[in-house]
């Protein structure tokens, strides 16, 4: 197989009802590091644009996340020339000359280029960018349609993995919360006492942006429970989303309904969901977390700031706290440090709420658990904390990624790509705490603009299982097999038990990523985690005493402001007086107190299994890895934060020496500038 005009590419392996449109052998792609670049094809399909090596890797997996781009992630074209002008490319656009260069724009800050010799390439350079300007904005995101696009179809040569090779332990023990099992296992694992599952939104009657099944108090029965979804926004009512052993519940909600006028036996209902004999209630709202417009407008900032020559080197630090999305960063650690400490040992009931329910609940929620549940920081246990918190719970990823053309209005702001951005944070500050890399959260970062998985396609779980583009029923789909026409006498099976086969989720990373660079996913030096939280099945041992609640005893309702506490009533008109004031307002300095004298010198030790990050400014970094992929000379010196890091830059190196080594005698390659980042 060879890279040259007029030779054999190697077999493009594609997608279901993926069509070539252009190609342009001989293209080379040009390498972040060392001023390289590697021959091969470029191609353009109606689904992404993708370049096939001269050497293809020896992965066999269809979707090479280092070689391709979904149509719908490309933010810009560039077509470049030493005659002319660089160009952005358009539908609508015409090119007047031949490229000499392609420049793709990537809205998850990568910057793909790819250089054009002149031997005989001139025309296929032309029809190739002319393919791509047409091609992405003749693409549509998938979620963006309802119908059922019958024409996707599997190749002839669909690309198999091993037989024998068996499924990742990330993926096999990861919950995706679509079956009553799966809602009842994970309950069982936290021990919280007292909840049971509700399949009281089964057909999605009562809320359809929440999941079919929710975590409620065992005492409040259904018909109960019905009077309370008319009282809050899109019937998002309060519900159970993690249960800290000796400690507190965490509940979220959306806002009250502004015209809701519940009666006597409504507000019992209520009284008896929010504080469940557990104590008082707090209500800790989303005020002091940064808008959706703000995280749209900082993310805008920081990508045009990541992109070359966009600030001078002195000014370059400045222009980076300009777009406040460290700040933003900041904000949310500290907001999330809040809640897990007022969860800690305390038996009370903590309720996030946010009008929508679906984005700031989202990040706040997932932070919260990531503090103080250590099954969360491993791979599996993460997995399952994104199912949950964020697909489950019905948010709006097609919109908030800002890849549907016929939003109107526009509805982005990356709110999921903030929350990787805080747990990348969480990572750096405790490295041996968390069971995956920075190479998993960036993979899952890039993943999330990629529109061939159901877990980023749709904005709930209704609209993931009604809308969901079926394959067609005459294959069938497995992470290890990927898509096959089922064998005569035997019975299809699915790990979700659908009876028509689905696209599959983002956790099969075999079908993107390789085998080696799976294997980076996991952090050595990282705890394995546990399965269960730390004394779960004694809360009251000695070790980790529940506290008594300060203050105003069992059945009052405070917000949390600031980091205080105040006294609050129920916010709607009950008629109801509100509770007396105290003397003093408990904050969280005084909520923290273990043992000893209140006014004692000695900081408290936190619970075991809690982390609590500095949120400082100083303590708070840039990606770099992430939003300078884009600027190469940034990249040096930047690979090796961690053990984990450093073992994935030695594997780096060796694949470089090893592509050195061809090329010329063994003194050539020693004096290759080959050491390692400083």
């Amino acid at each position: 197989m060879s890279g040259a005009p007029g030779g054999r590419r190697p077999a493009f392996p594609g997608l279901p009802g993926e069509l070539v449109l252009e190609e342009a052998a001989g293209a080379r792609q040009r390498c972040r590091e060392g001023g390289g670049s590697v021959p091969g094809t470029l191609l353009c399909t109606n689904r992404r644009v993708a370049f096939l090596p001269a050497q293809a890797p020896g992965s066999r997996a269809f979707l090479h996340s280092e070689y391709d781009v979904a149509l719908p992630c490309i933010r810009k074209l560039v077509a470049a020339s030493s005659f002319t002008k660089p160009k952005v490319l358009t539908a609508a656009s015409t090119l007047k000359f031949i490229p000499e260069e392609l420049a793709v724009f990537c809205r998850d800050f990568r910057l793909l280029r790819f250089h054009f010799h002149e031997n005989g390439l001139a025309p296929q350079a032309f029809r190739v960018a002319n393919a791509i300007a047409q091609a992405r904005e003749a693409a549509t995101w998938l979620g963006d349609t309802g119908e059922g696009h019958d024409g996707w179809s599997c190749p002839a040569e669909a690309p198999l993995e091993d037989e024998d090779e068996e499924q990742e332990e990330g993926s096999a023990a990861t919950l995706l919360f679509e079956s009553l099992r799966d809602w009842e296992t994970e309950l069982k694992r936290l021990g919280a006492v007292g909840w049971r599952v509700s399949a009281i939104n089964e057909r999605f009657d009562m809320a359809p942006s929440l999941p079919q099944y929710l975590w409620v108090p065992s005492g409040l029965l259904d018909h109960d429970l019905k009077r309370i979804f008319a009282h809050f926004e899109e019937c998002r009512v309060p519900r159970l989303c993690w249960h800290q052993p000796g400690g507190g519940d965490l509940l979220r909600a959306a806002g009250f309904h502004a015209a809701s006028e519940p009666g006597s036996e409504d507000v019992r209902c209520l009284e008896a969901l929010l504080l469940g004999g557990h104590g008082p209630c707090v209500l800790a709202d989303t005020a002091e977390l940064p808008t959706l417009a703000d995280i749209q407008l900082a993310h805008l900032k920081l990508r045009a700031l990541c992109l070359p020559g966009a600030a001078a080197e002195e000014k370059w630090l400045s222009a980076l706290e300009g777009t406040r999305w460290l700040d933003h960063v900041c904000t949310c650690l500290r907001k999330a440090v809040e809640v897990a400490s007022l969860l800690a040992g305390r038996r009370c009931s903590v309720l996030l709420q946010e009008p929508s329910d679906r984005d700031l609940n989202c990040l706040l929620a997932s932070l919260v658990q990531l503090l103080g549940d250590p099954h969360t920081r491993t791979l599996p246990g993460f997995q399952s904390l994104v199912q949950r918190e964020w697909v489950a719970a019905g948010h709006p990823f097609p919109h908030r990624l800002g890849l549907l053309r016929r939003d109107s209005p526009r509805e982005e702001a990356p709110v999921f790509l903030l929350f990787l951005d805080c747990t990348w944070q969480l990572v750096q500050q405790f490295p041996a705490a968390f069971g995956f890399t920075e190479a998993y959260l960036l993979a899952l970062h890039d993943s999330s603009f990629a529109p061939y998985f159901s877990t980023f396609l749709f904005s709930c779980q209704r609209q993931r299982g009604r809308g969901s583009p079926h394959w067609p029923c005459s294959q069938t789909y497995t992470p290890v097999n990927g898509w096959q026409d089922p064998q005569p006498g035997v019975p299809r099976a699915g790990r979700t038990g659908s009876p028509a086969c689905r696209l599959p989720t983002v956790w099969d990373w075999g079908l993107r990523y390789s085998r080696q660079q799976r294997a980076r996913f996991r952090n050595p030096a990282g705890a394995a985690g546990t399965v269960g939280l730390p004394n779960a099945a004694d809360p009251q041992t000695p070790s980790r005493p529940t506290d008594a609640w300060p203050g105003p005893g069992a059945g009052n309702v405070f917000v949390l402001t600031k980091g205080t506490l105040s006294p609050q009533p129920f916010p709607w008109r009950s008629g109801r007086p509100p509770p007396r004031l105290s003397r003093w307002a408990p904050s969280l300095e005084s909520l923290g107190e273990r043992g000893g004298s209140p006014g004692g010198n000695r900081p408290p030790a936190p619970p075991p299994g809690l982390l609590l990050p500095c949120a400082a400014g100083p303590s708070v970094r840039l990606w770099r890895r992430c939003y300078l992929r884009g600027l190469p000379e940034a990249q040096h010196g930047r690979f090796a934060p961690s053990p984990a890091g450093l073992a994935e830059e030695l594997m780096l190196l060796q694949d470089r020496l090893s592509a050195w080594q061809p090329a010329g005698p063994c003194t050539e390659a020693a004096s290759s500038p080959l050491a390692p980042s400083r």
